[in-house]
């Protein structure tokens, strides 16, 4: 598989040395030359596989061509050491539950699926770079945790995380670096990038990036969604799917789009956003405007420049009418996610976090307003486990929500972390001393 760059489609770049650049050199994201089709056969009999046999088939349509069979498997089978399960919320109304990993957050699958490529491909030191509003440090952080020959460096915005998803990548030590940045995600996610266009910086360090502008954090996110046709297939509700993702950096959506494309039949997405709304403001005007984020409840979404968003203009070749076929928007604001975590709570018995919250109330208000036909199906992703989210889920329903035993043990270590500004120049003198 070839790649090239969504400001240059001439480029063409190995799958090497698209994993171990992460961004591409002109600044642009890695796309591949082509998305493959999966068979009819796959998807006639896919109900009977297990999730790592699903998850192994995607994976070889794209990477099979330059990794072996056996390689692959193991980088399958080494990444999905958990499961995902559907859980019927009401009739017709599913939550597909992506919490159930190391740091009970969906983003473990990219993380732990990026950190064996990079094993698997790189000989020589690396250090990765990653920008975090609150789940993709903690993911990178424990999937990277150990690995020889690997430093990681989580770059977050200084009080606009959640304090156990902080206390998961500034408690671990050995090869995890936590950089406590005074400003918001958009600015730790500009410093990473220019990071990677610093020429002097590349010389004294070899880079790459972890965020889900990396092709192999991004393209695993796709498994979950062929993981829940099966599962719906099993059940009988496999028709007219409508699947709502909860949209900050946009990786996730971007996955599940580039199963669509490889055949997978869901009807339909709903993006759903929080009060950082550049994507639904594009859906409604075609206009794309991109401004510094806003910090809400669901701070992993507070993300005001999704660097996907370029993806997903190259998937459509730039067709705004074909991106609003196939894709809605919603918005969403803190107190509306605030009383969507206890609307789902009251009517169904279901704790939202506030992340999930938004994709459940998009969900269900596009279903019940009448946008599709009584035989649909909707899916929404439940991203993140509630104790994530202590705070805010203990005030909005009044209650003392129990932490996991899994979430404990990262609150039980001492926060180290380093403080730096916004400013670029502050970051490199840091690294340069590396």
């Amino acid at each position: 598989m070839r790649f090239y760059s969504t400001n240059n489609k001439k480029m063409s770049i190995s799958l090497e040395e698209v994993i171990v650049r992460g961004l591409a050199p002109d600044g642009g994201l890695f796309m591949p030359e082509q998305v493959p089709v999966l068979p009819k056969e796959f998807f006639e009999t896919i109900e009977q596989l297990s999730f790592q046999e699903i998850a192994f088939r995607v994976a070889e349509a794209f990477f099979g061509e330059d990794i072996p069979e056996k390689n692959l498997r193991e980088i399958v089978n080494g990444t999905l050491a958990f499961d995902c399960p559907i859980h019927e919320v009401r009739d017709g109304l599913y939550a597909l539950e992506l919490f159930h990993g190391p740091t009970m957050a969906f983003k473990d699958v990219g993380a732990r699926f990026m950190a064996r490529m990079l094993r698997y491909y790189s000989q020589e030191k690396l250090a990765v770079l990653v920008a975090t509003s609150g789940d993709t440090g903690s993911a990178v952080a424990n999937g990277f945790l150990g690995v020889e020959g690997i430093h990681v460096y989580v770059l977050y915005p200084k009080g606009k995380v959640s304090p156990i998803q902080e206390c998961q990548f500034t408690t671990l030590g050995q090869n995890i670096t936590a950089l406590e940045i005074d400003g918001t995600f958009d600015d730790c996610q500009r410093l990473v990038k220019t990071a990677f266009g610093d020429e002097e910086l590349k010389a004294h360090i070899a880079l790459t990036s972890a965020n889900s502008i990396n092709v192999a954090r991004f393209l695993p996110q796709a498994f979950y969604y062929f993981w829940a046709y099966a599962q719906l297939k099993r059940l009988g509700k496999h028709e007219h799917i409508t699947v709502c993702v909860p949209s900050g950096n946009f990786g996730n959506i971007c996955a599940g789009l580039f199963a669509k494309q490889m055949g997978l039949p869901i009807a339909h997405f709903i993006a759903a956003n929080n009060e950082n709304d550049v994507f639904y403001e594009y859906l409604q005007t075609g206009s794309y405007t991109p401004r510094a984020s806003v910090q809400t409840i669901a701070n992993a979404m507070d993300v005001g420049a999704p660097s996907n968003f370029a993806r997903i203009l190259d998937l459509y070749n730039h067709d705004h009418a074909a991106i609003c076929q196939d894709i809605s928007g919603y918005r969403m604001s803190d107190q509306q996610i605030e009383n969507e975590i206890r609307d789902a709570y009251n009517r169904y018995d279901y704790i939202c976090d506030p992340h999930g919250a938004v994709a459940y109330g998009a969900l269900h208000h596009w279903m019940e307003d009448g946008k599709c036909n009584m035989e649909n199906v909707g899916v929404f992703l439940e991203t993140a486990h509630p104790a994530k989210f202590k705070n805010t889920i203990d005030r909005v329903l009044d209650m003392n929500l129990t932490i996991p035993a899994k979430l404990q043990a990262f609150m039980t270590g001492e926060k180290q972390s380093i403080e730096l500004s916004s400013d670029y120049e502050e970051l490199k003198t840091f690294l340069m001393k590396m």
